[in-house]
C-alpha cells in the first residue's frame, strides 16, 4: 500500500470514529420528554392527544429531543410530529388509536402539488408529519390504530346521517377510504427513520409516505388486517428510500409504490430482506401511476399465502417505469407470479415500462384461493376461469420494452378444464385489450396459456426458465402475440404435446434449437 493510500486510510478511520463518537454524544445529550410529565395517563381509556402533543411541541421548541412513551397503554387521536423530534417507545409501551372519528381532523397540507386523484388520498392519520425534517420513531413498543372499531363507528355515523360519505360503497357495504384514517401519513418530509416497532391495525392504509426524501424503514412488524384498504407500506413519489428486514401481514397490498403527482416520481428505492403475506399483491407498482418509478431494487423477499401477484408492475395513468431490478424472490401459495401491465385509463398518451430485470424467482401457485383462511379476503374474480399465467402486456403501438427474465421457476397446479373455460388458439385476437380497465392479473379474462402470456412487447429475454405442473393442463406454456426481439434460452416445461410455444406476429426471435419442435406459429 502506498504512503498516500495508507494516509488516506487512517484519515478515513479517524473521521468515522469521530462521526460515531459525535453521534453517541448527540444521543446522550439529547433531552428526553416523558409524555407522563405532560399529563398522559396510561389507562387505555383517557384520551391523551393534547398531553402527547404538548411533549412533542416542547421537544420541538427545544430545537430537538426525544419524546418517550413509557410502558403502558396510551389512547390518542391525531398527533403531529415536528422537525428534530424522535418518538421513542419503551418495551411494553402502546400507542392506541382513538375509535372516535372526531379525533382525526382531515389536515390541509400547503405546498403539495396537484394530483388528478387528490380527493382519493386523504390526510387523516394517527401520526402525521408535514414538511418535517430529521424525525424518527424507534423502540420496542406498539402502535395500534384500532381500525376495525374506528371504521365501524365511521360506518354508523354515515347510516345515521351524521357524517355522510358521498362515496359510500353500497356494493361492498363500507365507507370510502377517504373517510378512514391511515396509521401514519408523512408528507414532504426529509430524513425519516422508523425502526424496531410493531405497528398496524389502521382503518385504512398503514404506513404512508408521500413526496419524502431519505426514508429508512427497518425491522418493523406490520400487521394491518383490521379492515379494507389495509396496505402495509405505501411509498408515493419518494426519493432515497430503504425498506429492510420488515415482516408485513396486510389485508391489501404489502409494499406498494404509488405515484399520484405528475412530474414527480419514486427514485432510488431499495427493498430487501422482507417477509410479506397479503390478500392482494405482495410488492406492487401502482395502481396510482401518474408520475413515475425509476431505479428500484427489490431483493430477498419471502412471500406466502398471498392472493394476487408476487410482483405487480403497473403503469396505467401515464407514468414511466424504468430501471427496475427484482431478484431472489421466494413465494409459496401465491395466486400469481409476475404481472407487468402498461395500460391507459385516462385515454391520454400511455406511459412506458422498460428496462426491467427479474432474476432468481421461485413461485408456487395453488389451485384454490391462497388466502382462504383470511378473515378479510380480496374480492373474488367474478367469472369462471382456469388458473392464470404470468403476463406481460402492453398496448398496441405502446410496447413493454427490454424485460429480462432469468432463473425463474414457477410451479402451477394444472387441472385446467375446457369445461370450466376454453379459449382456442385461433381466437387470440379476441383477448381484450382492456386499455382503460383496472390492472390485475385477471383483467383479460380467461387466458389461453398456463405459464406466460406476452403481448405488445419488444426486447423480451427468457433464460433458464422452468415451468412445472402438478397436474395436466391442456393449454400451452407460452403465448407471444405482437412481440419483437424475443430470446428464449434453456427453457424447461411439460412435454405433453408439441404445441407449447405459440407465436403470433412475432418478429425477430432467437429460440434454442431444442425448443423448435414445440414452437407453433399461427395467423
Amino acid at each position: 500500500m502506498s504512503k498516500f493510500k495508507l494516509k488516506l486510510f487512517f484519515i478515513t478511520v479517524i473521521i468515522n470514529l469521530f462521526a460515531l463518537g459525535f453521534e453517541s454524544y448527540a444521543q446522550k445529550s439529547q433531552k428526553d420528554f416523558l409524555i407522563t410529565n405532560y399529563g398522559s395517563i396510561a389507562d387505555g381509556k383517557t384520551i391523551n392527544t393534547l398531553p402527547i402533543q404538548k411533549a412533542i411541541d416542547a421537544a420541538f421548541k427545544n430545537k430537538g429531543g426525544r419524546v418517550v412513551f413509557p410502558k403502558g397503554t396510551f389512547l390518542s387521536g391525531t398527533i403531529i410530529l415536528k422537525s428534530n423530534v424522535s418518538l421513542y417507545f419503551e418495551e411494553g409501551a402502546v400507542l392506541l388509536g382513538s375509535t372516535n372519528p372526531k379525533d382525526y381532523p382531515n389536515m390541509t397540507f400547503e405546498g403539495r402539488p396537484d394530483s388528478p386523484k387528490k380527493d382519493d388520498n386523504s390526510q387523516m392519520a394517527l401520526i402525521i408529519a408535514h414538511k418535517a425534517q430529521n424525525i424518527s420513531l424507534k423502540g420496542k413498543g406498539t402502535i395500534d390504530g384500532q381500525g376495525l372499531q374506528l371504521a365501524l363507528n365511521i360506518d354508523s355515523l354515515h347510516h345515521a346521517g351524521i357524517a355522510v360519505d358521498p362515496k359510500y360503497s353500497l356494493r361492498r357495504n363500507r365507507p370510502n377510504e377517504t373517510m378512514r384514517p391511515k396509521l401514519f401519513r408523512f408528507s414532504q418530509c426529509e430524513n425519516i427513520t422508523i425502526e424496531g416497532l410493531k405497528a398496524g391495525e389502521a382503518s385504512c392504509w398503514g404506513l404512508s409516505f408521500e413526496l419524502c426524501h431519505n426514508l429508512v424503514l427497518d425491522n418493523l412488524k406490520i400487521v394491518n388486517r383490521s379492515y379494507w384498504n389495509n396496505d402495509g407500506i405505501d411509498i408515493t413519489d419518494c426519493k432515497n428510500v430503504k425498506v429492510t428486514n420488515c415482516d408485513i401481514n396486510s389485508a391489501d397490498d404489502g409494499i406498494c409504490l404509488k405515484s399520484y403527482y405528475p412530474g414527480f416520481y419514486n427514485d432510488s428505492v431499495y427493498i430487501a430482506n422482507c417477509t410479506i403475506r397479503s390478500s392482494a399483491s405482495a410488492v406492487k407498482f401502482g395502481t396510482a401511476s401518474f408520475g413515475g418509478f425509476k431505479n428500484v431494487t427489490i431483493k430477498d423477499i419471502k412471500i406466502f399465502d398471498t392472493f394476487r401477484s408476487a410482483i405487480a408492475i403497473e403503469s396505467v395513468d401515464g407514468a414511466f417505469i424504468e430501471n427496475i431490478e427484482v431478484s431472489d424472490i421466494k413465494a409459496v401459495n401465491t395466486g400469481n407470479a409476475i404481472f407487468i401491465r402498461l395500460g391507459n385509463r385516462s385515454g391520454d398518451k400511455p406511459g412506458s415500462i422498460k428496462n426491467i430485470s427479474l432474476k432468481n424467482i421461485k413461485v408456487q401457485v395453488p389451485f384454490d384461493r391462497p388466502d382462504i383462511n383470511y378473515d378479510l379476503r380480496g374480492p373474488e374474480v367474478d367469472f369462471f376461469h382456469n388458473p392464470f399465467p404470468s403476463s406481460i402486456a402492453g398496448l398496441k403501438g405502446f410496447n413493454v420494452e427490454n424485460v429480462i427474465l432469468e432463473n425463474i421457476e414457477i410451479n402451477y397446479p394444472g387441472r385446467a378444464s375446457k369445461a370450466m373455460a376454453y379459449f382456442p388458439l385461433n381466437r387470440l385476437h379476441q383477448v381484450p385489450e382492456a386499455a382503460k380497465d383496472y390492472p390485475e392479473f385477471s383483467m383479460f379474462g380467461e387466458l389461453p396459456a398456463y405459464g406466460f402470456y406476452v403481448r405488445h412487447a419488444n426486447g423480451i429475454s427468457f433464460k433458464n426458465i422452468k415451468l412445472t405442473l402438478d397436474d395436466s393442463d391442456f393449454r400451452p406454456a407460452f403465448i407471444f402475440d405482437d412481440v419483437q426481439n424475443l430470446k428464449m434460452e434453456t427453457i424447461d416445461f411439460s412435454k405433453e404435446n408439441d404445441k407449447q410455444i405459440i407465436f403470433k406476429n412475432v418478429i425477430s426471435s432467437t429460440v434454442d434449437n431444442d425448443l423448435s419442435v414445440y414452437k407453433t406459429e399461427i395467423k
